[in-house]
């Protein structure tokens, strides 16, 4: 059996499949969770090709019967999970960066609703379905994909590289996810699980679109670190890069 066990929702393209790329070699068995089935096996053929120990199971992070299919899934075969990466997420609309697609004073409540619930509600429920076979781990980790774009602080400064960039209902579920790290880390305190929220960077995916700054492979860097810290590495943080963000 592999040293790890870890799950990454999201996992079959983007930042979620390259954060399973990069683990591999690290002693990780890697399940992607993807809404489509058939595109969640063949991510993880071609991470098999490139050498990874992985596999796919369907999952849609907004459903909770896939969250008791997947607390199922890594009972019945390991008996724990040591790694969580939350990284299924939506944008809402037009991607923060390339221009806001509402103000705050004009969000429509269902794009809000809907934000939210994939992005913080369903981030939650995930968590605290798995949560009982991460307290099985040695060295439980759990990754919150979150954005620069929760930093109240970044957002509140003029001249800040985000002051102009808001996109109420993205950025607001972001900030919520990293509240969820805040008490969550606080209350595993003591315990040998770490609780992080991640920056990956402005990256060169379906959702950040051809004019961002990074590449993919570097845009999963902060994930994989995050899920493999030693037992000195901090909990509770919020990171890019290894570098820690204003909340």
């Amino acid at each position: 059996m592999a040293e790890r066990i870890a799950f990454i929702t999201g996992g079959n393209r983007g930042i979620g499949y390259q954060t399973a790329f990069e683990l591999k070699g690290a002693g990780v068995k890697v399940v992607i969770g993807s809404r489509d089935l058939a595109q969640g096996e063949q991510a993880a053929a071609r991470l098999r090709a490139a050498g990874a120990d992985a596999d796919a199971i369907r999952f849609d992070v907004t459903n909770p019967a896939d969250h008791k299919a997947a607390y199922d899934y890594f009972n019945s075969r390991y008996g724990r999970l040591d790694i969580l990466v939350n990284n299924a997420g939506v944008a809402g609309g037009t991607f923060p960066g390339t221009g806001p697609e509402h103000s705050a004073g004009e969000v429509p409540m269902d794009l809000l609703r809907r934000v939210f619930e994939t992005n913080f509600f369903a981030q939650v429920a995930v968590t605290v379905a798995l949560l009982p076979l991460i307290k099985k781990s040695a060295a439980g980790r759990i990754v919150n994909l979150s954005s620069i774009l929760a930093s109240l602080k970044l957002h509140a400064t003029p001249g800040s590289p985000i002051y102009d960039a808001k996109s109420f209902a993205y950025d607001a579920s972001k900030t919520a996810l990293n509240a969820f790290t805040i008490h969550l880390a606080h209350e595993l305190r003591g315990t040998k699980i770490k609780v992080n929220s991640a920056h990956p960077g402005w990256v060169k995916t379906d959702m950040g679109g051809p004019h961002a700054t990074m590449e993919l492979s570097e845009g999963a860097r902060t994930s994989a670190a995050l899920a493999t810290l030693p037992e000195d590495g901090p909990t509770g943080g919020y990171f890019h890069l290894g570098q820690p963000l204003p909340w």
